[in-house]
């Protein structure tokens, strides 16, 4: 996220603050009649938030504050794959048995979707 230097657009007089930065201020957002409102794509980047994402929102002195809500383990989509981050590396032993239970489970499928000896018997 590059900081905003226009200072012609305006929030009160918030400076937000991402990752330790401050970025001037934010354009202007107004609540939809449901009370909605869309955070801009790139705060929604550099945040790494998605749709169906929890915010936590606090509010005292007149301000606003929104927190993502962060599990202990995050699941997100990965050049189409979902991936899920503990925050822990995995064992050899985990990943293993894990591939292992894939490979078993793959076989199954595949074994049950050609008929057995007994029923290509029974269908001549």
């Amino acid at each position: 996220m590059v900081p905003i230097e226009d200072d012609s657009v305006g929030f009160g007089n918030a400076y937000p603050m991402l990752n330790g930065m401050h970025y001037g201020k934010i354009a202007s957002m107004t609540l939809d009649r449901a009370g909605r409102l869309v955070l801009p794509k790139p705060v929604r980047d550099e945040l790494q938030l998605a749709a169906g994402d929890s915010l936590e929102l606090d509010s005292s002195e007149g301000q606003i504050v929104l927190r993502p809500v962060r599990g202990t383990a995050s699941l997100r989509k990965k050049r189409g794959i979902w991936v899920m981050s503990t925050g822990k590396p995995l064992s050899a032993e985990v990943v293993n048995r894990t591939i292992q239970n894939i490979r078993d489970e793959r076989e199954r499928a595949i074994a049950g979707s050609f008929p057995s000896r007994t029923e290509n018997r029974r269908a001549r």
